[in-house]
């Protein structure tokens, strides 16, 4: 892994330095449009403050780049440790997730002032080291890293927006009405048979997505595209929330407890929808977002379908480039798909929402996590969660491929979740 990291930065033309400051500048500018008291708040355990991610992003680098490699490295505070670690037991204990709000210290410009100290030395240590292969692979790792944490902050202060009974908007650029309905929703048949999965070890990847391998698949269909809001209503108005033979036995369960009755960020009458801009009316052919994996599976069976499996999705994946609204777009919310797409097969499959698969999120055959405190990055949730493939409108064009795996608990809602269904061919 290290190594194809370098090298494909080689290949492109840039630096790991020129990397380096890209990634960290746009943490920055995701958090400038907000008040510092923004920043501070924390609205319910999966959600952390944006200066937490600011400052954990930045103890990454510290902790596992530059305290090993840089002689002489003084810590900006020794004591952050046990406040920024996220889960690396192996390194520390680490202050309680839940209570992540309720540090008032440090302050907003404490913590920048440590990204400041940290990206000085980050400087130092790559003018003189930027060709060392195992470098190269760590500070590649923790730029995918404060990527993955890019797109938390924006899903993070969103909730935190709509919790405030005033609305707030994170942005002023308001979701764009669709010109024209969505596609029909039709299937594209996919043959059975073969085929391969996992990276290909060209470039970087995280060690989930090892080692590549053969599977098996059986006749299937794909949707050409997402499912939609108007689609989710129809659902909404036929009963779906209230017929519980559509529901897994822990999702009705988690229904019953929470009330349940349309997407999260939804009004009560199904008209308008929170978005990054503050309240909207919902637009009927954009991708339906903001839904757990058991609301998602309760459509695929009231639709006569289910959802896809992860094979599946990155077969059809693996055929087609990188493209669709992703973070680059700066619409920062999901996009009805284009009546005339350009290219044969499944549409949407990058960006809008990360999909919501029928397979749980376990290790490939064969696999082995990184060695040493890294393997706790991935390894160690593979167990009661669902993977979800290809994306949203918060992820980096540069950030994600066909053999990307992902992962949320059934039940989470607050991430950018989607879906499209899938059907057996007999």
């Amino acid at each position: 892994m290290a190594t194809t990291a370098a090298g494909a930065m080689r290949e492109t033309g840039r630096t790991l330095l020129s990397d380096y400051h890209r990634v960290r500048a746009l943490s920055e500018q995701l958090a400038a449009p907000l008040a510092l008291e923004d920043q501070v708040v924390q609205t319910m355990p999966d959600v952390s403050p944006t200066k937490w991610h600011l400052a954990h992003m930045t103890w990454f680098f510290e902790r596992f780049v530059l305290v090993p490699n840089l002689p002489g490295y003084r810590l900006f505070d020794g004591r952050w440790h046990y406040l920024f670690n996220s889960y690396y037991y192996t390194v520390g204990e680490m202050h309680a997730r839940p209570e992540r709000g309720l540090l008032s210290r440090p302050t907003v410009a404490e913590i920048l002032e440590f990204r400041t100290h940290v990206d000085a030395a980050m400087e130092r240590l790559l003018e003189t080291s930027e060709d060392d292969p195992d470098l190269a692979f760590l500070v590649t790792l923790g730029l995918n890293h404060e990527q993955q944490h890019q797109e938390l902050l924006l899903t993070d202060i969103k909730h935190v927006l709509w919790t405030n009974p005033l609305g707030p908007a994170y942005h002023e650029r308001w979701p764009r009405a669709s010109a024209q309905p969505a596609p029909a929703m039709t299937f594209v048949n996919r043959d059975g048979g073969k085929v391969r999965i996992g990276t290909d070890e060209r470039g970087f990847f995280f060690d989930n997505e090892t080692p590549q391998h053969a599977v098996q698949l059986r006749p299937h269909a794909l949707a050409n595209r997402l499912v939609t809001n108007a689609e989710f209503q129809e659902f909404i108005a036929d009963g779906g929330y209230r017929e519980p033979a559509l529901w897994l036995a822990d999702g009705w369960a988690q229904l019953q407890a929470e009330g349940w009755d349309r997407p999260l960020y939804w009004s009560e009458d199904g008209t308008q929808e929170f978005t990054l801009s503050g309240w909207s009316p919902l637009q009927p052919d954009v991708p339906v977002c903001h839904v757990s994996f058991y609301e998602a599976d309760a459509f695929a069976r009231w639709a006569g379908a289910r959802l896809p499996e992860e094979p599946e999705w990155e077969a059809a994946a693996a055929a087609t480039r990188v493209t669709g609204n992703l973070f680059e777009s700066g619409l920062l919310h999901p996009a009805a798909a284009s009546v005339k797409e350009p290219e044969p097969g499944p549409a949407q499959l990058f960006g809008d929402v990360w999909e919501w698969t029928g397979s749980p999120y376990m290790p490939y055959p064969g696999f082995q996590p990184l060695a040493g405190s890294l393997g706790e990055y991935n390894g160690k949730f593979m167990c009661n969660q669902m993977s979800v493939r290809g994306g949203s409108c918060l992820t980096s064009t540069d950030h994600i491929r066909a053999s990307y795996r992902s992962f949320f608990y059934p039940h989470q809602r607050w991430q950018m979740l989607g879906f499209r269904l899938a059907r057996d061919i007999h």
